[in-house]
C-alpha cells in the first residue's frame, strides 16, 4: 500500500510539473498571439498606406493595352471626369490586373494607376464620388480607391 501511495505521489508531482510547463507555454502563446494581431494590423495599415495614391479603373477596353496606357489615361481622364489638372496628370506606374482573359466574356481587366501627386489622386477620386459611373464611347467606366 505504501508503494502505491509513493507511486501516486510521484505521478502527481510529474503531472504538476507538466501542468506548470503547459501553463508557461499557454502564457507564451497568448503573448505571441497578441504580438501577431498587432503585427497583422500594422501590416494592413502599411499596405493601405502604400496604396494611397492608387486608383482602380474598371471598364476601359482591353484594346488600350496596345497603346501607351500612361498617355491614354493622361488624355482621357480630364475629358471623362470634366476635371482640370494643373500640372497635368503624371503616373508612377500603370498596369492591368491579372493575365489576359482566355474566356469569351470580353470583360476588360481592371487597371491600377499610381499617381505621382497625392492631391491629384484625391481630386480624381472626389470627382468619381460625385458620379457613380462615367460614360465614354458607350462604355461604363468606374474609378475607386485601391485598398487591401
Amino acid at each position: 500500500m505504501r508503494l502505491d501511495i509513493a507511486g501516486f505521489q510521484s505521478r502527481v508531482l510529474e503531472l504538476e510539473q507538466r501542468v506548470s510547463t503547459v501553463e508557461t507555454h499557454i502564457t507564451s502563446f497568448a503573448d505571441r498571439d497578441h504580438e501577431l494581431l498587432y503585427l497583422r494590423s500594422k501590416l494592413i495599415y502599411l499596405e493601405d498606406r502604400s496604396r494611397k495614391d492608387n486608383v482602380s479603373f474598371f471598364g476601359f477596353p482591353e484594346t488600350i493595352e496596345g497603346v501607351d496606357i500612361h498617355s491614354y489615361l493622361r488624355k482621357t481622364l480630364p475629358k471623362l471626369t470634366g476635371l482640370t489638372f494643373d500640372p497635368p496628370l503624371e503616373f508612377q506606374r500603370v498596369h492591368s490586373l491579372g493575365p489576359k482573359r482566355r474566356d469569351n466574356t470580353n470583360r476588360p481587366r481592371p487597371i491600377i494607376a499610381c499617381l505621382l501627386r497625392h492631391v491629384q489622386t484625391r481630386q480624381l477620386l472626389q470627382g468619381a464620388r460625385s458620379h457613380s459611373t462615367f460614360r465614354m464611347d458607350g462604355l461604363e467606366i468606374r474609378l475607386t480607391d485601391d485598398f487591401s
